[in-house]
């Protein structure tokens, strides 16, 4: 099958992104000072973001980035969409969008007690799992997350590099002091959206 370059997966990002700037960067920014990111690898890259959970945060970070996935994916595919999409799974699929974060968080602390890399490979074998639920909602958490691990069958490496691919662009949004992660987040979520899509697809 011929898949697309890390290039243009990131060109169809952007012309995706014309005209919507403005209420993506939003909805990062809200998804980050909700989920409690700080500026960090949380808001920078919310499809690999570390599911951490308290008593309080599991309730409602799974299902933020239940919304977060499809708002991006309903920008990518350019279907109805608005900033409250980012809350929509504060519905009748609440309590799999809970399950979900917190089997993935399980998971991926499980293959982490291993080393690191086990880990890191987890959360690139799940990183599928939210938008395959934002497609599919009758999906059970479980099926999700073990058709992303289908899915990326084959493409683990792929992915990996081209999350990698964005390293330059978080140098430079160190100089200004993380405010250029507002917009990068876009620009990655984006690009990941088209290549769940382009999977998808084949």
């Amino acid at each position: 099958m011929n898949l697309m370059t890390r290039t243009e997966l990131k060109k169809k990002a952007l012309d995706q992104l014309k005209g919507n700037w403005t209420q993506a960067v939003l909805v990062c920014f809200v998804f980050g000072i909700l989920i409690g990111c700080g500026g960090s690898m949380r808001l920078l890259m919310p499809t690999l973001h570390s599911l951490r959970f308290n008593m309080l945060s599991f309730l409602y970070a799974g299902t933020l980035a239940y919304g977060l996935h499809k708002y991006f994916l309903n920008l990518k595919r350019r279907e109805t969409n608005s900033f409250e999409t980012l809350f929509s799974g504060f519905s009748s699929i609440y309590w799999k969008t809970v399950l979900l974060g917190v089997l993935m968080g399980i998971f991926v602390v499980l293959w982490s007690l291993l080393l690191v890399v086990p880990g890191i490979i987890a959360m690139i074998r799940y990183s599928q799992a939210w938008f395959i639920m934002a497609d599919d909602p009758k999906l059970t958490p479980t099926e999700a997350i073990e058709k992303s691990k289908q899915m990326m069958y084959g493409h683990k490496w792929r992915y990996f590099v081209l999350c990698l691919s964005f390293i330059w662009w978080v140098l430079l949004c160190c100089i200004t002091v993380g405010i250029g992660l507002l917009w990068l987040a876009p620009y990655i979520q984006t690009t990941v959206a088209n290549f769940y899509d382009e999977l998808k697809s084949n």
